[in-house]
């Protein structure tokens, strides 16, 4: 006798070696020997024979109309035997139950199993959705393997270019798009972005970096809307202008001028110093459109082939300090006497004439340390520069004490056009770069010291132990030698600029400040503010980088040299980038190697390189 029994979910059977009652000695038909309860026992029967019994009574399930079959056993729990001996008519033979049994207890989506060898069916409705749902997948199953199909032989599908940002920034790995992707890769052995490069789906590696940042950071669009300046730009008229005529120094490519200085002679001796900081915090008020754009984007973004500003042009052109014009201004004013010392300063509010925008392209030839040290600056405003640059140099020196002026590094320009990158050098610390510095120093930490002397509020730079922080608690800055600096000098491009000159208009007009020291505006300011600039940092090291790989490329670089910092890490010498040579071998720091280029990837943004050999004199 042989018996047909469940175990572990499935369904075995047997031949009756031994029947104790309660259990029994069952060999399989492979000759595995065991012992079975007697209650997993469905049923008994001689024939077929063992070995045939499971192939002829699955072939039997195969042909049992499952729609009928859920048709036939109405609503209650019923037993298979039931339902054999009513789907076939008659009393079923053992193959006939075990076949009931086995379709049964293979369409779940039709009957719900309630105990061994019980069931009931399932209702309609859930039935129905069930089908629904098992077609669904079979149709999904169907178009991922279409698009599988598709990008195997180097073709986008169309459905698939709406979504591709998303599916190459922030995808959700549960769509059968991103896994028709991710297993189209894992075939060809190709990341997601060189699989949509190798579809040609990719407009170029450029857009790939610039649109990965702007779906994170600006979903809606780089683009700013229709926002003009406020009408409140026609109460500016009101503001007492100045006697004085500033002028801003900035690159060509400048739109948002922040800051423009004066030089005006007194009466007593000495000289009289405007620093003028654009005043947009006088139309742009807490609970204006004009605010909203700027606490979301909090920064202007700038990369090597652009920038994305942080207000929109035409409230730009309302408030930057543009050439003949009369500009809403904060404004700090130094007297300083005839020996060079400060004597007085005082901060208005004002409008104050913009006489001119100075362009570092037409003022480095004649405005540079050539010209300082021989007193002969060939430039209409040759007398106002001299004047600020000596200035200048006083802050420094005050500034720095009795320690020496650190060495600076190289900066690095990007000009990109056409397609094509130009990457300049240039060292810090030229007599423009001086001027602009200690002015924006001394001004930003005069106005933090008024800020903390009564008692307003306000964002500072703190920095100790080397490591920068905001605060709204004012600290010294180490790094600059003050004892407090707040950020007020950029108000057009950064939103913390923007908050701390609402703080100084209010503090110079003896006003209530609209910013309390625990407001929690004030609080969320600072720390998004902290995390959007770290981003936009990031961001512009990134495509910094990208450029750099793409000059390489440009110029068909096969070697570059670069001066070795420590172990295995090199500087380049022509480019701003620092790389691990693993192949670098034991040279001490300052030591000069030509490496070979072995490959570029634009869209990883990774460089490798060869040590060819030390070329400094010292080998």
């Amino acid at each position: 006798m042989n018996v047909f029994y469940e175990e572990d979910g499935g369904f075995k059977v047997g031949a009756i070696l031994a029947d104790n009652d309660t259990s029994l000695q069952i060999e399989a038909p492979h000759g595995k020997r065991s012992k079975v309860k007697s209650s997993a026992v469905l049923l008994r029967f001689e024939r077929p024979a063992l070995g045939d019994f499971m192939n002829e009574a699955q072939r039997a399930a195969h042909d049992i109309d499952v729609d009928f079959l859920w048709q036939c056993c109405g609503e209650p729990e019923f037993e298979y035997g039931a339902l054999a001996r009513e789907y076939f008519g008659h009393e079923p033979s053992a193959l006939e139950s075990a076949a009931a049994l086995l379709r049964l207890h293979g369409a779940p989506m039709y009957f719900y199993k309630k105990g061994r060898g019980r069931y009931k069916a399932a209702p309609e409705a859930a039935l129905k959705a069930a089908l629904a749902g098992m077609e669904r997948r079979k149709l999904q199953a169907e178009q991922k393997q279409h698009y599988i199909d598709e990008l195997s032989a180097g073709r986008m599908p169309e459905a698939l270019l709406p979504q591709l940002k998303t599916l190459l920034y922030k995808p959700d790995k549960n769509t059968i798009e991103y896994k028709a992707l991710e297993e189209a890769g894992a075939a060809l052995h190709v990341s997601l972005p060189r699989l949509v490069e190798r579809c040609g789906a990719m407009p170029s590696t450029h857009d790939y970096h610039l649109d990965r940042f702007l779906f994170e950071y600006f979903p809606l669009g780089a683009v700013h809307g229709g926002l003009m300046p406020p009408s409140s730009l026609i109460a500016f008229d009101e503001l007492p202008l100045s006697d004085a005529a500033a002028y801003s120094i900035d690159d060509a490519a400048t739109t948002e001028i922040d800051d423009a200085f004066s030089v005006s002679p007194r009466t007593v001796g000495g000289v009289r110093i405007g620093i003028h900081i654009a005043a947009p915090a006088l139309g742009i008020t807490p609970g204006t459109e004009a605010e909203s754009v700027a606490r979301e984007r909090l920064s202007t973004v700038y990369h090597p082939a652009g920038k994305i500003t942080m207000l929109p042009e035409a409230l730009i052109g309302g408030y930057t300090l543009a050439a003949g014009r009369d500009c809403p201004a904060l404004s700090l004013y130094i007297d300083v006497n005839s020996t060079g010392e400060i004597a007085a300063t005082e901060t208005r509010v004002e409008r104050v004439r913009i006489a001119g925008n100075l362009r570092h392209e037409a003022l480095e030839p004649v405005f540079n340390d050539t010209a300082l040290a021989s007193g002969v600056i060939d430039h209409p405003q040759a007398k106002e520069l001299l004047a600020l640059a000596e200035f200048a140099k006083q802050l420094g020196k005050t500034r720095r004490g009795d320690k020496p002026e650190q060495q600076q590094r190289a900066e690095y320009t990007f000009d990109v056009e056409n397609d094509r990158v130009r990457i300049g050098r240039r060292v810090r610390g030229s007599a423009i770069d001086t001027l602009v510095s200690e002015l924006m120093i001394y001004v930003n930490s005069t106005w933090g010291r008024e800020l903390a002397d009564k008692g307003v509020a306000a964002i500072y730079r703190v920095q100790s132990a080397g490591k920068v922080r905001m605060s709204t608690a004012p600290g010294a800055h180490e790094g600059l030698g003050v004892a407090q600096y707040t950020w007020a000098s950029s108000p057009l491009r950064r939103y913390v600029d923007l908050v701390n000159q609402r703080q100084l208009i209010a503090a110079t007009r003896g006003e209530p400040a609209p910013y309390k020291a625990r407001d929690e505006a004030l609080l969320g300011a600072m720390r998004d503010f902290e995390l959007a600039y770290d981003a936009y940092a990031e961001f512009q090291r990134r495509m910094e980088r990208y450029w750099c790989l793409r000059w390489l490329t440009q110029e068909a670089r096969a070697t570059v040299t670069a001066t070795v910092i420590r172990d295995n890490l090199v500087r380049f010498d022509e480019l701003p980038l620092v790389e691990r040579i693993p192949s670098l071998p034991d040279l001490p720091g300052d030591a000069v190697v030509e490496l070979a280029i072995s490959s570029i990837d634009m869209l990883e943004l990774t460089l490798h390189c060869e040590f060819q050999r030390r070329v400094d004199s010292a080998y």
